[in-house]
C-alpha cells in the first residue's frame, strides 16, 4: 500500500488573520502526520521559515522543491515533494517551469500572472522493488495559462508513463468540468483517485477559502497511471469552529500496486 497526499498549505506571508501561518502552523502539521502519507506535495510553501518548519517537523522525509523565481514577493514560494525515506529510495529528481521554455527558470507562458514550477523523483519502492515518478506542481489561475500548463503536462506524462508508473498530484485552479481536467484524464493516461475510489459521488471540494461556502471547488487532483489500484481516496475536511489548517483541504489516496504489473 502506497500512501500519497497533496496539500496547498497557503502561503506563510499571507495576511490571514486567525488563520496566518503561525497561528495555524500546527494544525498544518497534524493533519500531515494523521495521515502520515508515503508521498506528499505541497503547493504555497515558501522556502523560508515555512519550508524549515516542515522539514524541522518531518524528518523521516526527504523534502525537494526550487523556488519558482520570477521575481517579486512569491519568487521564494515552492511546490516541493516529501518522499518518506523508510518507504522509497529516490533514484533522481528533477524539476521544470510551466512554460514554453520549460528549462529556464522563473519563466512564464500563457499569460500566466507567476512563475509556476513542476517537481518529480523517480522513485524506488522499498517494499515491492518497483520504480516510480511522482510529480507535484501548481498551476496559474489565468485560464490560458491553466490550458497550456495541462497540454505541457499531459505530454510529460504521455512520455513518462511509457517507460514506469506515474503519480501527480497539484492544485490546478481549475476545476473537473474544465478542459484542463479533460486533457489530462483523456484516454486513461491518467485516473482521477478521488473519483475511481469514489464512483458516483459528487467531486468533493477542496478549495474553501476558510469556510466560504461560495468559494467551494475541487481544484486539488491527484492522478495516477495504469499501473495502480486506487483502495480509498478522501479530501480531509478537518477544522476547528473558524480555525482551519489552511484555505485548501488536503485530498488522500491509498493506492495498491496493479496485481498483473499495470
Amino acid at each position: 500500500m502506497i500512501r500519497i497526499m497533496s496539500f496547498n498549505i497557503r502561503c506563510g506571508n499571507c495576511d490571514d488573520g486567525d488563520n496566518a501561518w503561525n497561528q495555524r502552523k500546527d494544525r498544518v502539521l497534524a493533519r500531515i502526520r494523521a495521515f502520515s502519507p508515503d508521498l506528499l506535495g505541497v503547493q504555497e510553501c515558501r522556502d523560508d521559515a515555512q519550508a524549515e518548519y516542515l522539514k524541522a517537523n518531518l524528518p523521516e522525509y526527504q523534502f525537494y522543491g526550487v523556488r519558482r523565481g520570477g521575481g517579486g514577493v512569491t519568487d521564494v514560494e515552492m511546490a516541493p515533494i516529501l518522499i518518506r525515506k523508510a518507504a522509497f529510495q529516490i533514484v533522481q529528481t528533477g524539476r521544470f517551469w510551466l512554460s514554453e521554455t520549460p528549462r529556464k527558470a522563473g519563466s512564464k507562458s500563457w499569460d500566466a500572472v507567476f512563475a509556476r514550477t513542476a517537481a518529480w523523483a523517480e522513485l524506488r519502492h522499498r517494499g515491492s522493488g518497483r520504480s516510480l515518478t511522482f510529480l507535484n506542481t501548481h498551476f496559474d489561475y489565468k485560464p490560458q495559462a491553466i490550458q497550456g500548463a495541462a497540454q505541457q503536462l499531459r505530454a510529460w506524462a504521455g512520455e513518462t508513463a511509457r517507460r514506469r508508473a506515474l503519480i501527480i498530484t497539484g492544485d490546478f485552479n481549475a476545476d473537473k468540468n474544465s478542459a484542463a481536467y479533460r486533457e489530462l484524464t483523456a484516454d486513461g493516461l491518467l485516473r482521477d483517485a478521488h473519483r475511481l475510489a469514489n464512483p458516483g459521488a459528487p467531486d468533493a471540494p477542496t478549495f474553501h477559502g476558510y469556510g466560504n461556502p461560495a468559494e467551494l471547488s475541487p481544484i486539488d487532483w491527484l492522478l495516477v497511471s495504469r499501473h495502480f489500484a486506487v483502495r480509498s481516496a478522501a479530501v480531509d475536511s478537518h477544522h476547528e469552529g473558524s480555525l482551519y489548517p489552511s484555505d485548501h483541504y488536503p485530498i488522500t489516496a491509498e493506492i495498491d500496486w496493479q496485481t498483473d504489473g499495470g
